[in-house]
Parts: C-alpha cells; sequence; structure tokens
C-alpha cells in the first residue's frame, strides 16, 4: 500500500478583475463555507455589487459586515431566503434587481446534506434535502432566468458534487440531490444559450470547514480526505476560484459543464 503523501495548501491567489463592473447574487453565503468563500472573491475579483442571502439572519448580517471590511469597492446588500419557499426566492431575486441593478451572476450554493443510510432515512429526511438542494436550485434559476433573458445576458454557476457520479454509502439522498443538479445545469444550460446566458457547475469532492465536521459522525471525514491525491480536503476558496473562473469571460465558449473540483484518485 503507497503511503499518503499530503500537498500543502497553495498560496491564496489575489484577484485579477475577473468580475469587473458585475453584479452578483449568491445564495446560502453565511458562515465559513463555499458560498461566503465565493462572496469574498467576487469582491477580490471587482465587482460592482453582491447580494449574499441565508436562512441564518445572524450569520447573514455577520458575513455582511465581514465583506464590507474587506474594503472593497462593491456595495454589500444581504437578504434573507429560504430557497424551499418560492415567494423568499422571489423577493430576492427582485430585490436584487432593484439593488444590485439587475443580476449579471447567479451562484447557486445553496444545499443540504447529511449521513444516513437508506434503511434508517425517513421521507422527510430525502424530501428536504432535494427540496433544498435539487428544487433550490431550479427555483432560483427559474427567477433569475425571467430576469436575465428580456436583457441577453447573465451567467449561472450552480454546485454540484462528485456524489453525482460516484458512490458513497449513507449519501443515498444528497447524491441524488446533486446528480440532478448536474443533470438539470445541462438542460437549463441548452434553454438558456438560446439567450446569450451561461449555465455551468462546480463539482467539488471534499471542501472543509466547520460545519461540515459538525455534521459528520466519527472517521467520516478521515475517510473522505483519505481517498485524495493531495491526502487533504480542499479549501472552500478552491472551490470558489473554479467558481469566479465559471462566472468570467474566460469561461465564455461553456455551456452545460460540469467541472469537477477534486483531488480523488480515480
Amino acid at each position: 500500500m503507497s503511503e499518503t503523501i499530503t500537498v500543502a495548501v497553495p498560496p491564496y491567489v489575489q484577484g485579477h478583475a475577473l468580475l469587473e463592473g458585475r453584479s452578483v447574487l449568491i445564495t446560502a453565503a453565511a458562515g465559513v463555507g463555499i458560498g461566503f468563500a465565493a462572496a469574498r472573491r467576487a469582491i477580490e475579483e471587482g465587482c460592482r455589487a453582491i447580494m449574499i442571502s441565508d436562512i441564518h439572519e445572524r450569520r447573514l448580517n455577520e458575513a455582511a459586515e465581514r465583506l464590507r471590511a474587506l474594503g472593497g469597492t462593491a456595495e454589500v446588500h444581504a437578504q434573507l431566503c429560504n430557497v424551499t419557499k418560492e415567494d423568499e426566492v422571489q423577493a430576492l431575486v427582485d430585490a436584487s434587481e432593484d439593488k444590485l441593478g439587475g443580476i449579471d451572476v447567479l451562484i447557486n450554493n445553496a444545499g443540504m446534506g447529511g449521513f444516513r443510510s437508506v434503511v434508517e432515512m425517513s421521507d422527510q429526511e430525502w424530501n428536504l434535502v432535494l427540496d433544498v438542494t435539487l428544487n433550490g436550485t431550479m427555483r432560483m434559476t427559474r427567477a433569475a432566468l425571467k430576469k436575465m433573458i428580456p436583457r441577453k445576458k447573465g451567467v449561472i454557476v450552480n454546485n454540484a458534487s462528485v456524489l453525482g457520479w460516484r458512490a458513497q454509502k449513507s449519501q443515498s439522498h444528497y447524491a441524488a440531490a446533486k446528480a440532478g443538479v448536474m443533470a438539470f445545469t445541462r438542460c437549463s444550460a441548452v434553454e438558456a444559450a438560446e439567450h446569450g446566458i451561461r449555465i455551468n457547475a462546480v463539482s467539488p469532492s471534499i471542501a472543509m470547514h466547520e460545519f461540515l465536521k459538525k455534521a459528520a459522525g466519527p472517521g467520516e471525514l478521515e475517510a473522505l480526505t483519505s481517498q485524495e491525491a493531495f491526502g487533504r480536503a480542499a479549501e472552500v476558496w478552491e472551490v470558489a476560484n473554479v467558481m469566479m473562473f465559471l462566472a468570467s469571460d474566460y469561461s465564455g465558449y461553456m455551456v452545460g459543464e460540469i467541472v469537477s473540483v477534486s483531488s480523488q484518485r480515480a
């Protein structure tokens, strides 16, 4: 058996104005996960205005203050939104249109997971994970496209997972939802492309943050990390970097693609 080697985290990459002059809306962007990392990167990449949303009011307000403290030129706005509620989704998109002067980039980050075997899983657990992760992505995309299509421009980046491709026990609900996000990305992208709008997705393996540590059972994160060729989980900003690429003109010919952000062994 080969020895596991850990490859060090690379230096944090400074911004290169990839989103200069654009407005960005990100769901589930409070706290310490990929959503907040993407919000920070968007500001560092020169966006002119940003709206972050979440269901946790205190964490959302704290996140907005942390983004303002970065000292960038972007206007920072925040609004509560539960992506399982159509009225809240519509209110968020309407507010973003008003406060941002139109949505140039939507990052669908809201998702929900957990560890549960199929035989122990209740209908409620299954339905909630799919409603937040898959249906929420659809609701946000639908609402945003209705605003983007008349302008004939816009970019949507969805957050999927390698579990949409690969099997892992106790993850059937999450894997099904993320596989659905992948299929939804491909199909909606074909429709949106007719209007000059691009939709793509990232597919991370494991990005470590405090909320994930709390949700995982004993030994589960260690087992997942051991499957990574780098011998470590991704930093959340390493995933956010790829989101910025997909949101920028550097990915201008990409439509319906699912980009794996992973060092997993084959």
